[in-house]
């Protein structure tokens, strides 16, 4: 789930877009001055930032101008944090101004209707995303090339169907973590119920199983079933290396 921090002095206007982002299944953080804003962005991972102009202690572009000063803030806040700014008319100006300042859009607060702001939003978080993807994931001697779809196992070549290598994407894009069967069901296939049925859960865990099957080497499983949860990436310990295994799985490292 994305975070979204509004930033805006307007408490009817922090209301009205918390409300619509947060049932547009976004979490919504408010800040009614640049300090509370500087605040937040300090203390917890922002996705964007929707900031008004008019704060009381400040201009928003103000706030644009530390986050895009990489290191201003501690913690460190990325600096390509998408930000849409609100302006109080729309004109050309103040929107070039805006845009020269680091924002990466720009509207007006009074004629933008809700839905565009939504879309905007949606493109953002969007073209962020792509961005943050890396072109190979690794855990151990598996290799995952995002971009051509291809999987090897200590340089062997392993075919899969799409959505053998749609599921291998998220488990390997946060390897260790337990994925629960209906958040697989519903970012794999869409399924937002889909733990309701057990012909949904069948589907999962036959697409699972040929994957462990697949990846398997010298029998060794990378796909391990957390039972009564779900599934989750593993970098399997060679036989004999029990210590190792005792010390955890590897965590994730970008291929060079």
């Amino acid at each position: 789930m994305e975070t979204i921090l509004v930033a805006s002095q307007d408490r009817a206007a922090r209301a009205f877009l918390g409300d619509n982002l947060t049932a547009d299944g976004y979490a919504v953080v408010e800040a009614g001055s640049l300090a509370g804003a500087l605040e937040l962005l300090g203390r917890a991972p922002v996705g964007l930032l929707l900031v008004d102009r008019r704060l009381p202690d400040g201009d928003g572009l103000v706030l644009v101008d530390r986050v895009r000063s990489a290191g201003s803030l501690q913690p460190a806040v990325d600096c390509d944090l998408p930000i849409i700014a609100l302006v109080e008319g729309g004109s050309a100006l103040d929107r070039i101004r805006a845009l020269d300042r680091g924002c990466d859009d720009c509207v007006a607060r009074s004629a933008v209707a809700y839905a565009e702001l939504r879309a905007r939003v949606a493109a953002l978080l969007r073209r962020a995303r792509r961005k943050k993807v890396p072109a190979r994931l690794r855990v151990g001697p598996l290799t995952v090339d995002v971009a051509g779809r291809q999987v090897w196992v200590s340089g062997r070549p392993v075919c899969l169907s799409n959505k053998e290598f749609s599921l291998l994407l998220v488990l390997a894009g946060d390897p260790c973590r337990v994925f629960g069967r209906a958040e697989l069901m519903a970012t794999v296939w869409g399924w937002s119920d889909g733990g309701s049925t057990a012909t949904r859960t069948r589907t999962l865990d036959s697409h699972a199983s040929r994957l462990r099957r697949k990846l398997s080497r010298e029998g060794l499983a990378y796909v391990v079933n957390v039972w009564g949860v779900g599934y989750r990436l593993v970098e399997p310990a060679p036989p004999g290396e029990a210590m190792r295994s005792s010390r955890g799985p590897q965590r994730l490292r970008l291929a060079a």
